[in-house]
């Protein structure tokens, strides 16, 4: 085996916890630096995690060991992170969106292909064994050709369970453009890129609460869409309908479905990285059966982030583009955009970028799982 993928981590939050969980039971990789916005919070993920060095995001970019950068920061602060980390010479897997502003995210990409690097970036569900399983029923045929798909996401918010909830509800956050990617990345995992889109969108609260952590009892402003209807239109001539929110629970609805001329098929959660999976056959009489997982990388209870790091580490060995690509982080986020504009507008909006599908795993993927 090749020698491991240097990683420096940028942004010691919460959702760090579970990549670096994961990032140190592998082998591809060695976690050699850590940074944040308050080094406190660095130093107590460093010492969690035994990792060696905790230093400012500039000492951590410019350190020579550091190969790929990880940037775990706040959506607004994705960009900038990532030009930095360009610059200085670095292949970058970035925590999604990819930027707030597609020029932004334009940027990123430019800034990689002039400098010979490579971009990568969450989410990376679709690499879980549930995902993969139903990508390999499609291309097998077992399920017939895909028509169309509906995809909801609804829930009561991160007021309920983040220390911190203000900035997703600001402009760059929102249940579309925060929770949206697990969806549309799997949405164009499994039907291809998008042509065009309609949307419909508001706030449904003016206000939210903090109910836990140092500032539970806080209200802050809306500023942002939160909820969220799309129609979507992909290439291949397949639709998709898109329902987010944040602001509603107790719902029973499915996560995904991709309606297929043999039948129905229900895909796991996007948001993790196992099953179960469904299929119904197209019979009136047929009844759900449950689809055993193709793949034994990962299953439905643990957090498996950081696996799309993993991946891009072993495509970095291998010259090849990492599945998690920067490419499909762009025409998801332009996708997201487009959306939005079709709200604010009233119009349908064409989407000007596309993508390549990433390519199934092989069943004996070499991806290692959390202890």
């Amino acid at each position: 085996m090749s020698a491991p993928v240097r990683l420096g981590i940028v942004g010691c939050g919460i959702v760090s916890k579970a990549y670096l969980t994961n990032l140190k039971a592998s082998p591809h990789v060695e976690v050699v630096a850590c940074s944040d916005q308050v080094l406190e919070t660095a130093r107590e993920r460093a010492a969690q995690f035994e990792v060696a060095r905790v230093c400012t995001t500039d000492e951590l970019l410019a350190d020579p060991e550091v190969e790929l950068v990880v940037n775990l920061t706040i959506p607004t602060a994705h960009a900038e992170i990532s030009l930095a980390a360009l610059a200085a010479g670095k292949h970058v897997y970035t925590e999604k969106p990819l930027a707030t502003t597609r020029e932004l995210g334009w940027r990123v990409l430019d800034a990689a292909a002039e400098g010979g690097l490579t971009v990568g970036g969450a989410p990376d569900t679709f690499l879980g064994a549930g995902i993969q399983t139903c990508l390999r029923l499609m291309a097998q045929g077992e399920v017939g050709e895909a028509l169309a798909a509906s995809g909801f996401m609804l829930e009561g918010g991160p007021e309920n369970w983040h220390p911190n909830p203000a900035f997703f509800y600001q402009p760059g956050g929102g249940p579309l453009l925060d929770m949206g990617p697990y969806y549309l990345t799997t949405l164009v995992c499994l039907l291809g890129p998008v042509r065009r889109v309609s949307g419909m969108a508001r706030v449904l609260y003016p206000e939210r609460t903090a109910d836990r952590g140092p500032r539970a009892g806080e209200t802050f402003k809306v500023n942002t869409d939160t909820f969220v209807a799309a129609l979507i239109e992909f290439q291949s001539g397949a639709l998709a309908t898109l329902v987010t929110s944040m602001g509603i629970t107790g719902h029973d609805l499915p996560d995904m479905q991709v309606y297929c001329t043999k039948g129905i098929l229900r895909v796991p959660d996007p948001n993790t990285f196992g099953g179960p999976i469904r299929f119904r056959p197209g019979d009136e009489k047929s009844s759900w059966e449950e689809v055993g997982l193709q793949y034994g990388h990962t299953d439905g209870v643990k957090n498996y982030r950081g696996l799309g790091v993993i991946e891009m580490a072993q495509a970095l060995r291998e010259r090849v583009q990492p599945r998690a690509s920067g490419e499909l982080a762009y025409h998801v986020l332009d996708v997201l955009l487009s959306i939005l504009e079709s709200s604010a507008s009233g119009r349908r909006v064409t989407v000007s970028s596309t993508c390549r599908r990433p390519p199934l795993l092989p069943l004996d993927v070499g991806l290692v799982a959390a202890p």
